[in-house]
């Protein structure tokens, strides 16, 4: 699979939706994910990401503003002990739920399906980090309608043992802008994870529309300690 340069791939896309990346620091000591969140409605431009315990949550950014918080209030970061989880909806709890009750990450989302805005149907994108004695591994999921047909839920899962120095994977909802939305196609698109996480995340933010962009969260995590360091940036200040 030819690496993909991530600053092209979200430069070149107005509108890839929420995207979830996952991979290893170039010098291999830091297990790195970032998440971000884009929207065209009000309704999902009035948010901001806030910390939350060891994890992150959407709030409205003005609450007199929220009109339907149920698909766009949820925790996106949650952490179960040494496994970070990263989704683009509440099926992070679903995870986390499921593992704490000995399910794995993949029988963990078999209840749940494709989000249900018609006639978007819109991916429910998710990621797992699981560190254990130095040793990092993650996995990324996606459930998706049969070409916008909601009769029939598609599920892939991406495991990703021992992940290389510098390279990751990025996955996100939507191929680009359009009514309806066209759902993420192939496999999560492998990119390139860099050491600095200043310079990433500044990378990451300025990619992104201008317009269409919410929040962004990068967390770089030492691999030999559990240790990490959390960014947040919001456009809504």
């Amino acid at each position: 699979m030819q690496k993909k340069c991530i600053k092209e791939e979200l430069g070149s896309n107005s509108y890839p939706g929420r995207g979830i990346i996952i991979g290893k620091s170039e010098d291999g000591t830091k297990a790195v994910t970032a998440y971000f969140i884009m929207g065209r409605s009000s309704n999902s431009r009035n948010r901001v990401f806030v910390e939350d315990g060891e994890g992150i949550r959407t709030e409205a950014f003005d609450p007199s503003k929220l009109e339907d918080p149920s698909l766009i209030i949820y925790a996106p970061v949650r952490v179960l002990g040494n496994k970070t989880i990263v989704t683009n909806g509440d099926q992070t709890d679903t995870i986390y739920d499921g593992m704490d009750h000995q399910m794995t990450f993949e029988q963990s989302l078999r209840s749940r399906e494709f989000e249900p805005d018609a006639p978007n149907y819109t991916p429910r994108i998710s990621g797992i980090m699981h560190i254990e004695n130095g040793v990092y591994n993650y996995a990324m999921s996606i459930l998706k309608s049969n070409n916008g047909d909601p009769d029939s839920c598609q599920r892939f899962t991406y495991a990703y043992q021992n992940p290389k120095a510098g390279e990751g994977h990025f996955i996100h909802t939507y191929m680009g802008d359009g009514n309806p939305l066209p759902s993420f196609q192939g496999e999560p698109k492998l990119v390139e994870i860099p050491d600095d996480m200043d310079a990433f995340t500044d990378m990451l933010w300025n990619s992104l529309n201008e317009d269409n962009k919410v929040s962004l969260f990068v967390r770089f995590i030492d691999i030999e300690t559990g240790k990490y360091e959390t960014k947040i940036v919001n456009k809504n200040m």
